[in-house]
């Protein structure tokens, strides 16, 4: 009896000791990667609207970037207050809604897909006239999986290059559809789905003049990692 709790416990203490050295290695990394990357001296200021259905993924992994490369990412709720609960049911805090933000300051505006989040987004005055005189400002705008269908709406993707969720290129009105993860074509960038929001997001930060913390960000991530066991 002795034998086996003396057992136990070590197999408790050891088991408990690696989890505190890998979170102890995972933090390191993370400052490592912030302080590296905070004196970027990147002022970039980016706004992401998110609504109710909003999908998970694409709402927090592009904010969770650019914040770790140093950018100020709001969140701005549409659904007249801070909470939103998105596609899967995660309810989240966002940091404004877009009736007290002020967007003037954006160098980018963000639209994350799922369903209906995305056509919450698409019937909703304010995000409508928010993307309008950002493009009229030749300023930067990007989409994700369904809420390509925005830009679409609105025109801003006449005569462009552009990607979507499957299913959804009908909706890119006067578009070139390119079926890519991500696509860039002048201040607009579009992504097709979930799995290519890391790749998405790092785009962005190059659009940003963010290269640098890019690439950090891409090797702390372990994201150069995956794509290397990919090939």
């Amino acid at each position: 009896m002795f034998l086996f709790l003396y057992l136990i416990k070590k197999f408790v203490f050891s088991q408990t000791f690696s989890i505190f050295a890998t979170a102890k290695i995972t933090i390191y990394i993370d400052k490592q990667t912030f302080h590296t990357l905070k004196n970027n001296n990147n002022m970039a200021k980016v706004y992401q609207f998110i609504a109710n259905g909003s999908e998970e993924i694409e709402s927090l992994t592009t904010i969770d970037v650019l914040r770790r490369a140093g950018i100020e990412a709001v969140t701005v709720s549409i659904t007249g207050n801070e909470f939103a609960e998105l596609s899967h049911g995660v309810t989240i805090k966002c940091d404004t809604t877009i009736e007290t933000a002020d967007l003037s300051d954006a160098d980018m505006l963000l639209l994350p897909g799922g369903l209906p989040g995305a056509d919450y987004l698409l019937h909703h005055e304010g995000v409508r006239k928010a993307l309008l005189a950002q493009n009229a400002a030749g300023k930067k705008i990007g989409a994700i999986c369904a809420a390509p269908q925005v830009l679409g709406d609105l025109g801003l993707l006449q005569g462009k290059r552009a990607t979507c969720y499957p299913g959804f290129e009908v909706k890119l009105d006067g578009a070139d559809y390119t079926a890519d993860l991500f696509t860039i074509d002048g201040n607009i960038i579009t992504g097709k789905g979930p799995a290519a929001t890391l790749p998405y997001s790092y785009a962005i930060l190059e659009m940003l003049g963010a290269k640098d913390a890019a690439e950090a960000l891409k090797e702390g991530m372990v994201y150069n990692s995956l794509m290397e066991s990919k090939a």
